[in-house]
């Protein structure tokens, strides 16, 4: 088994709700490589933030719960640790940028205060050597004249400025893990651009790892080396990115890549659109959880529920039909 800074083994997340249990989390691994770059992709409450945010110990308790698993950090296991325990954690060796910045940021406070915070809580430094710091961050994200924007509230940024600075703050004390929850959906396609090269050299220079949270599968074509496909709750694929696109094997994913726009094909085709809605989640799934809205479901797939198995080196899928044969795999 190949040495991960974060495995996750058996990851099972719910939240009640008055309508009953919802589980939205259903027994997630995955591992993560130093210096890797994970997509994870999914439709919207596949299972993606709420993923990450258990295992950063986010999840807001009650309504929700870690039921199961366990999510090692160097060994130790962030999901049994104190509220001071992970909060050491959090911000100095595992960092999170939320998918809205307008929210992120508290608007009564200026931008300085908010960087400051974390380089004098974690890194114990005294307020001048702060805000050099924080000049420093901003003039790396790419905030011109940073001295005198930290004196600025949120409100005087822009939505792109603001997304940087939410970059700025989740690499103040150098982490090792960087969790980018649809850190561009908010933004235009220019800015999104402008970040996600941000992102990329950032990495290289810094070496830390990444998972990038997104349901653009052009985003990760673009910046992961992995992605893991959720589904339910459940991750149902997880293939190098190259792999994935060439030989997806999943029929979820074989939607999602064909409701993608091609420049590179001759004529001109319809998108692909995946009929049907995502499962209600009140309670685990016995079947496949996309057997509702597969084209090549058969008898089995309305009985059990595939667990992940090897197609080809790297490369995992949760499902009893092959594809390519149209038949049992």
């Amino acid at each position: 088994m190949p040495d991960f800074i974060l495995d996750v083994q058996g990851l099972e997340t719910t939240f009640k709700t008055p309508d009953g249990i919802i589980h939205a989390v259903n027994g997630v691994s995955f591992g993560l490589k130093r210096g890797e770059t994970i997509g994870v992709v999914g439709e919207s409450g596949c299972g993606k933030s709420v993923t990450m945010l258990s295992v950063l110990g986010l999840i807001p308790t009650p309504p929700g719960k870690v039921a199961a698993g366990s999510a090692k950090f160097f060994g130790n296991d962030l999901l049994k640790m104190s509220k001071d325990e992970i909060r050491a954690v959090r911000g100095a060796q595992i960092s999170m940028v939320f998918q809205d910045p307008m929210t992120s940021l508290n608007p009564v406070l200026t931008i300085g205060r908010q960087l400051v915070e974390p380089l004098t809580l974690h890194l114990g430094m005294t307020k001048n050597q702060a805000l050099d710091r924080a000049a420093e961050l901003l003039a790396m994200v790419g905030i011109p004249n940073p001295k005198d924007r930290l004196s600025d509230y949120p409100h005087q940024f822009s939505g792109g400025m603001r997304q940087r600075v939410m970059i700025a703050m989740a690499l103040s004390c150098s982490p090792q893990v960087l969790i980018a929850d649809e850190p561009t959906t908010a933004l235009d396609v220019t800015i999104q651009a402008q970040i996600m090269d941000l992102v990329k050299r950032l990495r290289d220079e810094l070496g830390m790892a990444i998972i990038w949270i997104t349901h653009d599968l052009g985003v990760v074509a673009g910046l992961a080396q992995r992605v893991i496909v959720m589904y339910g709750g459940y991750i149902i694929e997880e293939a190098p990115v190259k792999e994935l696109f060439a030989n997806p094997s999943h029929p979820y994913t074989i939607g999602l890549i064909g409701s993608l726009p091609r420049v590179d094909e001759s004529e001109h085709r319809r998108l692909f659109s995946i009929e049907g809605i995502p499962p209600m989640l009140f309670e685990k799934s016995k079947q496949c959880p996309f057997a509702p809205r597969c084209k090549w479901v058969m008898d089995r797939c309305w009985k059990e529920n595939p667990v992940l198995e090897s197609v080809a080196p790297e490369h995992r899928v949760a499902c009893w039909v092959d594809v390519k044969k149209e038949g049992p795999r």
